[in-house]
């Protein structure tokens, strides 16, 4: 089978030297079951995110041994079954995640960490759903327990988490506000219905959220969701009002924010760290349940998959360009077989 390997640390993107960081092999060993409630899955499409990216770094927080399969959440058709697997058959439309290994023409896992796709769901779509909806329902849904009455600032928000907890904001019926770079990010979020957008290659954050909550007679952010860290996230805390919560999802721009601990006892602060991946380890149920309230919300149009850029496996590093770049509106995808894969954008 195809696979992406990833032979030493680096970064994936650019030209390839005589020792590049990842290579596509052709003749990888199709995996085995080698447990009776294994099913081996033919992956349709599998995510990229930017822990991936991170991974093949060597700058994640897990580091597995040379050389791996990366990739992380996927779809695809149950192409094998073990002897005691009762949930599902050849054939089925199923989506998961996994800490390696998505990046190749097959996969396997056990029953329990499968989920049916619906048939009204697009499979390419179900394959970006896991790692980016899931952080955001788990963050919004689960920790800060967002309300209809409570404002919501999303940074980063024309990102792959960002778009998820724009969507999921307004799902919950918060007031949402978003932050972006760019024109064309921007008109996505104003489709999507947001209720205040700042650019911040134009605009001051700070006096376009303040201007805003002081037009709806609002008194400040009830909950910070914030993937980016850095200089954003010191301005987004003088925007916080009294008992805010603040979702630390991740540092996309390099840089770990300082939150001082003093004015986080004054304010009231709430301070979430959301490590989602840990979920399987710790609270297994809680992903559950959460990807299967997705899933449906996914089914019934109350969520969208915004894909900006599809490639096929022997295009990985444009694929990680996109990403690493921050040319991406949403998700970045590998899709096999699928004759959608376009060209790079950038």
């Amino acid at each position: 089978m195809e696979a992406l390997l990833c032979k030493r640390l680096g970064d994936p993107v650019g030209k390839m030297d005589e020792n590049p960081p990842i290579v596509l092999s052709k003749s990888h060993p199709i995996p085995q079951l080698e447990s009776p409630t294994a099913i081996r899955v033919k992956v349709k499409a599998t995510s990229l995110n930017y822990a991936n990216y991170l991974q093949i770094l060597g700058k994640y927080q897990e580091k597995p041994p040379l050389p791996f399969i990366p990739g992380s959440d996927y779809s695809g058709i149950v192409d094998a079954v073990g002897p005691n697997v009762s949930l599902f058959k050849v054939g089925d439309r199923v989506c998961s995640f996994a800490s390696l290994g998505s990046f190749a023409q097959f996969i396997v896992a056990d029953q329990s960490q499968l989920l049916r796709v619906p048939d009204g769901c697009d499979l390419v779509a179900a394959a970006a759903l896991p790692v980016a909806f899931g952080t955001s329902h788990v963050a919004l849904v689960n920790r800060a327990r967002l309300t209809s009455s409570q404002v919501l600032l999303v940074l980063g928000a024309a990102g792959g988490v960002g778009l998820s907890a724009v969507q999921i904001g307004k799902v919950c019926g918060a007031i949402v506000i978003a932050v972006a770079r760019g024109a064309e990010k921007i008109e996505v979020l104003k489709s999507l219905g947001v209720d205040h957008i700042v650019d911040s290659s134009k605009e001051n954050v700070t006096a376009s959220v303040k201007n805003f909550l002081k037009t709806r007679k609002l008194k400040g952010i009830d909950v910070l969701y914030d993937p980016v860290g850095g200089k954003l996230t010191k301005e987004a805390l003088k925007l916080l009002n009294w008992g805010a919560q603040i979702l630390v999802i991740g540092f996309a721009s390099g840089e770990i924010p300082v939150i001082p601990a003093n004015i986080a006892l004054v304010k009231n602060w709430t301070i979430h760290g959301l490590y989602w991946g840990s979920y399987r380890i710790h609270q297994p149920v809680v992903l559950e349940d959460s990807l299967k309230e997705l899933l449906s919300w996914m089914e019934k149009g109350l969520i969208t998959i915004h894909i900006s850029h599809t490639y096929r496996l022997s295009e990985a590093s444009l694929a990680f360009s996109a990403i690493r770049d921050r040319k991406a509106i949403g998700k970045v995808m590998i899709a096999f077989d699928d004759e959608r894969s376009v060209r790079s954008k950038l």
